[in-house]
């Protein structure tokens, strides 16, 4: 067996049901879940019926490139999007069975096994699968802490130069998970300018980049502000997307990576071994789904009319701070975020995320600690639900806090 399977955390979605146990909710009351970023709005009829009209394709193999058409209609749309002047689908793009697999993948690609002394540096919280990635492809994480009293943004002047010099590959999230900050152009240069210095790859998860709040303020992505730079053929740079949350399509398991051709070429003779080709039928509906805007908008209004009806409903009983982007509320807890969470579901059956299980005790400090994820990816009514319920905890655990009791 492999070795490095022991240095994996217990998944973040199995600590939560290991401290449920043995809480027992009021009987009666229907459960609401809070805490896993699983979009529910209904997948656009353009893509189930470009699926279903090419369930035929089945038959064959698919190409672990993909058909071009599907390169071509993600090349066009990352060029639409992030103002680029070219991004060749043939050398530049490939598609991927969601953003999950290709962020786990590519550190297979870009880490040698051999050196045990290589690091990998991750944003703190973070997501799970770059830790994962990085035990397993022979590397160790070096967590870059990000704190409320900073914005949220990762503290990259605090990596001292012979942490950088170890350095193999650096994993971005923007919107960031679970905290919904977007990394301003300033921080990528910094980035950009770290990556050229010490020769390191930098892999930037984007799989929430089309869940914000002002439609005339998209996110910038890594692509797009490379591109801004100069920086043409995006070096050391690879960009992971997704339909997951985009359009409502989690199951489809369809995204994509894009950037250097040099990392391209190699992370395609990875993946010709690693059996990950997408099926012809997904591919048809995936290209319906990246050649469609008018969906993507709907869902951005579906989520503004939640988080704006939530956060009028729960704070101030729970202060809120509204996120840039993303879909979720990274909302700071009176007292231990592991009995805040506990104590909410047994009062009202109702699952939030300890930010502590979103993250790791580095440099002295747990960024996550005291806060808890709250994923708005319900429907407005069961939102609606959710925010009386947890408006209603709030106050009565503010009241007791306060010594005092209320009905």
């Amino acid at each position: 067996m492999n070795p490095r399977l022991e240095l994996l955390q217990p998944y973040a979605f199995e600590k939560l049901r290991a401290l449920m146990a043995g809480a027992a909710p009021p009987a009666g009351l229907r459960h609401i879940n809070l805490s896993i970023g699983e979009p529910q709005h209904p997948t656009p009829a353009l893509i189930k019926d470009a699926l279903t009209a090419n369930l035929a394709s089945l038959a064959r193999y698919p190409v672990t490139r993909g058909l071009p058409e599907l390169r071509a209609a993600i090349a066009q749309w990352l060029a639409r999007r992030h103002d680029l002047a070219s991004i060749d689908p043939e050398t530049q793009v490939l598609p991927a069975l969601g953003s999950r697999e290709a962020i786990f993948s590519i550190a297979q690609v870009v880490l040698d096994p051999a050196e045990r002394d290589a690091l990998v540096v991750c944003p703190n919280p973070f997501y799970q699968i770059y830790e994962g990635a990085t035990l397993l492809g022979g590397a160790t994480p070096y967590f870059v802490n990000a704190f409320a009293a900073n914005g949220f943004r990762s503290d990259w002047d605090a990596v001292p130069a012979d942490v950088w010099k170890r350095t193999r590959l650096l994993y971005a999230c923007s919107p960031g998970n679970p905290n919904g900050r977007v990394m301003p152009r300033d921080e990528w240069r910094k980035l950009f300018e770290l990556c050229d210095r010490y020769g390191f790859v930098i892999v930037s998860d984007e799989c929430y980049s089309e869940i914000y709040f002002d439609e005339a303020s998209p996110p910038p992505g890594a692509l797009g502000v490379a591109r801004s730079l100069g920086r043409d053929g995006y070096p050391r740079l690879i960009v992971m997307g997704s339909l997951s949350k985009r359009s409502n399509a989690p199951g489809l398991r369809s995204g994509f990576a894009a950037g250097d051709a040099s990392l391209m070429e190699r992370f395609h003779a990875y993946r010709t071994y690693h059996g990950c080709a997408m099926s012809n039928a997904v591919q048809h509906a995936s290209i319906a789904a990246w050649k469609d805007e008018r969906h993507v908008a709907e869902n951005r209004r579906l989520y503004r009319e939640k988080f704006d009806a939530f956060h009028a409903i729960v704070n101030p009983a729970l202060p809120l701070a509204r996120p840039q982007a993303a879909f979720y509320f990274w909302a700071a807890v009176p007292g231990d975020d592991t009995v805040f969470a506990r104590d909410l579901f047994a009062a009202t059956n109702m699952t939030v995320l300890p930010g502590s299980f979103m993250s790791r005790d580095a440099h002295g400090a747990n960024p996550g600690r005291g806060f808890v994820r709250i994923a708005l990816v319900s429907t407005l009514e069961e939102t609606l639900e959710a925010a009386r319920r947890l408006e209603g905890f709030a106050a009565r655990r503010s009241s007791a806090r306060a010594g005092m009791t209320i009905p």
